[in-house]
């Protein structure tokens, strides 16, 4: 693999042997040599091998090992030629972030944050086998919410008909069929909605520490020490088991299309057939129960304040900035050499960043861009961004978070003896978690500073700055 350096912000892996596109990697020479430490690089290069991909394969500087796909990773196919990968979409189907503002002061969170903190831990399942016993679905309903997604929330009464405006495909995927989906993925996904689940989920309390630049954040409802909300789930074991089932015949798919791989994880079906298409749909349905889940614990987030509070969401401003999602492929019109074409984009890891003037964000966004949400670790700060033109080189993609630099495993050996809440609790930040092992798991130093990869693709010209949050309070699974 030869990897050469096009400006500060940006790095070629050539084209060579079975290569059909380059690659390239987004990263300055500090984040560089920390995605040297593991083989994600080869993985951007092995995408690349994929039939019908378009013009690069793409990594975000929060670039680290996955399935097939490294998280971070971009890539476009051709409706034609192409072929959709379970690899490049990743087994937390729609795991995404949504945001919301509040008029209250930071000053105000930090007198009640222990009780804040609690009162969300106590109204929202999280831990690896979290449930709500009463959503348990029966099948009927679960077909309801995987094709109606969020929308089926706010039919039921969690949230509000400009919650769905501010969300990502307006919280429903198009073209989700239940009727693809397993028994087993149903049985697994129909007592875990409105769940949070484990691993790197989280619901953060914290502020707005800095804004870079203040026409926009107030255009978001984002002002200077006022107190934010950061929810970062997905699919949960609905979309884990759609995944590892499509995976299984996407295998027997690449023996019967005769599809060449590096690599098996890479395992796919071209576009037009009845493997790809069966995998969209039921792909489609975990993104919508996913635009659900987080629909229904943003209703419970408003009971907590209301009930810490005393006062109800709408006084307290509790609007939804945004919902984004960075696990999931979609179909969209992008500018291939001077000419619009259909595409199948697959962003792993990775969030859409749509500029000023796109149709498909809303009016109150269309002269500053898309909101782009980047979540750091629990022990520093998460950034807002916007989506610019620039970005149409990795077809209006952008990082989606800090990117770990240690495996779990790694992390909780380093984490061996240390005590992380209390070393949270000193610098200011309140944590309640489930997991035995989630705080070592998921301590600061297991992921990149997000400060490094967001000045990466803030200079580079995909996103802007907007804002910068910090954390007063966290939940993990």
């Amino acid at each position: 693999m030869e990897l050469e350096r096009v400006d500060a912000y940006r790095v070629r892996i050539r084209k060579k042997g079975n290569m059909r596109v380059p690659g390239m990697i987004y990263a300055d020479q500090k984040l560089l040599d920390q995605i040297s430490t593991d083989r994600s690089a080869d993985q951007v290069a092995n995408v690349a091998h994929l039939p019908g991909i378009v013009r690069y394969s793409l990594a975000m500087p929060d670039i680290h090992w996955g399935y097939g796909f490294p998280i971070g990773g971009v890539a476009a196919f051709d409706m034609d030629n192409g072929v959709i990968s379970p690899g490049g979409v990743g087994y937390d189907i729609n795991c995404g972030v949504r945001l919301l503002s509040t008029t209250i002061p930071e000053g105000e969170i930090r007198k009640v944050k222990e009780k804040l903190v609690n009162t969300l831990f106590s109204n929202i399942p999280c831990g690896l086998g979290s449930s709500r016993k009463d959503l348990k679905l029966k099948k009927k309903e679960a077909a309801s919410v995987a094709e109606k997604g969020a929308r089926w929330a706010v039919e039921k009464g969690f949230g509000t008909q400009r919650d769905l405006r501010f969300t990502e495909e307006n919280g429903c995927l198009e073209g989700a069929s239940f009727h693809v989906v397993s028994e087993r993925a149903f049985e697994r996904g129909r007592n875990q909605l409105g769940t949070l689940g484990s691993g790197n989920h989280f619901i953060e309390v914290g502020y707005v520490d800095e804004i870079f630049d203040t026409e926009k954040a107030a255009t978001m409802g984002l002002h200077l020490h006022s107190a934010v909300v950061t929810l970062h789930t997905g699919s949960r074991g609905f979309g884990y088991q759609i995944c590892d089932d499509s995976i299984s015949k996407m295998m027997t798919a690449v023996q019967k299309y005769g599809i060449a791989l590096p690599d098996r994880q890479l395992c796919c079906a071209p576009l037009r057939s009845r493997e790809a298409k069966d995998y969209f749909a039921a792909m489609a349905s975990a993104a919508n129960f996913a635009f659900g889940n987080r629909q229904i614990i943003t209703h419970w987030i408003r009971e907590s304040f209301a009930s810490v509070f005393g006062d109800s969401p709408q006084n307290m401003g509790l609007n939804q900035v945004y919902d984004v999602t960075h696990n999931i492929a979609k179909f969209e019109t992008h500018t291939v050499e001077g000419q619009k074409k259909k595409l199948c984009v697959h962003r792993k890891g990775a969030t859409r960043a749509f500029p000023p003037g796109h149709p498909e964000i809303p009016d109150e966004y269309r002269a500053i861009g898309q909101p782009v949400l980047v979540p750091g670790d629990m022990g520093r700060y998460s950034y807002v961004m916007t989506g610019t033109e620039q970005a149409a080189e990795t077809f209006y993609s952008c990082c989606h978070g800090a990117g770990r630099v240690l495996s779990r495993s790694r992390a909780k050996k380093i984490g061996k003896g240390r005590a992380i809440e209390r070393e949270l609790a000193d610098v200011g930040i309140y944590v309640r978690h489930q997991g035995k092992w989630t705080l070592k798991e998921e301590m600061p130093e297991a992921y990149k500073d997000v400060s490094d990869v967001v000045d990466v693709v803030h200079k580079a010209g995909l996103a802007v700055k907007v804002a910068k949050l910090v954390p007063l309070g966290v939940i993990k699974g």
